[in-house]
């Protein structure tokens, strides 16, 4: 049953601050397990897997992982893990705690940037700043891991996956409301 899932699941997702695919063929690789367990549940048959999961209240693979990433980047910030990456944080009125991204040099080769760009080190600040202030400012990891929760829900969460067509990217990254007032 379910705790098969979490099972998989929490394999799936082992270490994923330090893995995490941005490849779509990656993400559908992953997603297409929790796909095939979700379209199993007895009455969820008819629904795609975005419907299911609504259904289900679950966050797809891709946004758990995401959520990882930003949950890591609070300890980071309040000195709970070690700060391998050398993080840097700044305060700012407007968007509250935002972290810094290191440019990589300009004299670097493509395939480096795209390790880069794909590393925890600027995935974490990117997914960070994301995030608003008011969830940031949170003084305790179990308030943030709940605003954070919340503020997850409000974002549509259709990840990639084999044979449905979408012409956006999943990822928190790449979201940009037209307000985030809006959500």
């Amino acid at each position: 049953g379910i705790n098969a899932e979490y099972g998989v699941r929490s394999l799936l997702e082992y270490c994923c601050p330090l893995w995490d695919p941005v490849k779509v063929t990656e993400i559908q690789l992953l997603e297409g397990v929790q796909r095939t367990f979700t379209s199993r549940i007895a009455g969820l048959e008819n629904l795609n897997y975005w419907e299911r999961l609504g259904h289900l209240k679950l966050m797809s693979l891709q946004r758990r992982r995401e959520r990882y990433i930003i949950l890591m980047m609070w300890k980071i910030l309040h000195n709970v893990v070690p700060n391998c990456c050398n993080i840097k944080f700044a305060e700012t009125s407007r968007n509250g705690t935002r972290a810094i991204i290191t440019p990589l040099s300009r004299s670097s080769s493509l395939s480096n940037q795209t390790l880069y760009d794909s590393s925890f080190a600027v995935r974490g600040p990117k997914l960070w700043n994301k995030v608003p202030a008011a969830v940031k400012a949170e003084t305790t990891f179990d308030t943030f891991k709940i605003s954070l929760s919340k503020f997850l829900a409000l974002i549509p969460d259709n990840p990639p996956v084999t044979g449905y067509t979408r012409g956006w990217s999943n990822s928190l990254v790449d979201y940009t409301p037209s307000r985030w007032s809006d959500i």
